[in-house]
């Protein structure tokens, strides 16, 4: 395992020119596309604006340094702005991995109204966004704050301008997904009930607690956590590094191995999350495993059953295979999984979904309808319907606009 900003600033090389994207023409969009994997650049004044008063020296903000990269400060802690987290913004071979600061950026980075126009460009009608990298895709970073009442209040600040700015302004554009409180699973519980009451329908959470020092999931201790998220329909997300660790095999595996190995971190995080009888323990919670693609389910389907031949799964599934809670409970979000689409049906066509994870490396705008139809060659219509926009608009009881 390998930390995720440390790999991505080791990647990063020199900084060339940064040439901002134009505008990208609006062409036939074919697809409908609710895409529930993207990301946005947090703005300079949102929590100094929203923390109370007494915070707001305190509270996260960004400094610029004698290079004229601008990082984000949490408390003790400093965090480059990176530009990973913002690369589609640049035409092609001329943006940067590794520090930028924040003029640097596109401006759909960072501002919903101009994300809406690189949408439309892309038939995209809606997108659920994740924060960036320094922050942490479950909101971790606010739980290294050594101020715990300031951390919270960050999250909450966090949240407040979600609502605020993108999810308001743009109806039926953006679903909204919130960040939780990660140092108490009580607390998050009353968060995740006050915000479904503001409009939230899903929650980033970590793939892996552990790994940021906090309970197993083997254990009891999120339980108050997943009851609300099941009791208000609150879909959890798993983005993958949402543990602040993706899987890397050796000290100088190149950038390829770290991309190409992203769909493991998402089975290993279904494996636990399963065998953790979560879905057992909250039968109506849904779990959304995010840029993971699909390519892995079948083969983690085959491994379950074939070990159920000596493992007796009874104990702790009862009458069922564990495949059944798979199947029932998980959901599954895919970037360009051309070769397992034939298998699409044993994953479960009603449960895969596709994302564009825009503005980072992996997306596929502006040519996301391309790809899509590349994918889906030979797919029924309904079918294709359904994993581009209908079965995330029935999981996140968001509503498929006209567009």
């Amino acid at each position: 395992m390998a930390d995720l900003l440390e790999r991505i600033l080791a990647y990063a090389g020199p900084k060339g020119e940064l040439v901002l994207r134009g505008d990208v023409l609006t062409g036939a969009n074919r697809f409908r596309i609710i895409s529930v994997d993207d990301h946005l650049m947090e703005t300079p004044q949102l929590f100094r604006d929203r923390v109370p008063a007494r915070m707001r020296d305190a509270a996260p903000h960004l400094e610029r340094d004698e290079l004229g990269n601008d990082w984000w400060v949490f408390g003790d802690e400093r965090v480059p702005l990176l530009g990973s987290d913002a690369i589609r913004g640049w035409e092609a071979g001329k943006g940067y991995l590794g520090p930028v600061n924040f003029d640097e950026l596109h401006p759909a980075t960072y501002d919903a109204g101009e994300r809406v126009r690189v949408m439309d460009a892309a038939g995209i009608a809606a997108q659920l966004n994740f924060p960036s990298a320094p922050f942490g895709f479950a909101g971790r970073r606010f739980l290294g704050m050594k101020d715990r009442d300031l951390g919270l209040a960050s999250v909450r600040a966090y949240n407040d301008w979600l609502l605020d700015a993108w999810i308001t302004p743009h109806p039926g554009r953006f679903i909204a997904c919130q960040i939780p409180w990660l140092g108490d699973p009580e607390v998050a519980a009353a968060e995740i009930r006050r915000n479904a009451e503001r409009g939230f329908v899903a929650v980033s959470f970590s793939e892996n607690p552990e790994r940021l020092g906090l309970p197993s999931l083997y254990s009891d201790a999120w339980d108050p956590f997943f009851r609300a998220c099941e009791e208000t329909g609150t879909v959890v997300n798993l983005h993958v590094g949402s543990s602040s660790e993706t899987i890397v095999p050796s000290r100088d595996s190149t950038a390829a191995v770290l991309g190409v190995l992203f769909p493991i971190n998402s089975m290993a995080a279904a494996a636990d999350w399963l065998f953790a009888r979560i879905p057992l323990r909250f039968p109506d919670i849904r779990i959304a495993l995010s840029e993971g693609g699909i390519g892995w389910v079948p083969m983690f389907i085959d491994r379950i059953e074939f070990m159920g031949r000596d493992l007796d799964y009874s104990a702790d599934f009862g009458p069922h295979s564990p495949v059944d809670f798979l199947r029932r409970n998980f959901y599954f979000t895919v970037l360009s999984d051309p070769a397992t689409m034939r298998l699409r049906h044993l994953i479960g066509v009603d449960h895969i979904m596709v994302e564009t994870d825009y503005p980072h490396p992996d997306s596929t705008w502006p040519h996301s309808q391309e790809v899509l139809a590349e994918q889906f060659a030979g797919v029924p219509d309904d079918e294709i319907e359904l994993m581009t926009s209908g079965n995330a608009a029935a999981l996140y009881r968001h509503p498929v606009v006209a567009h």
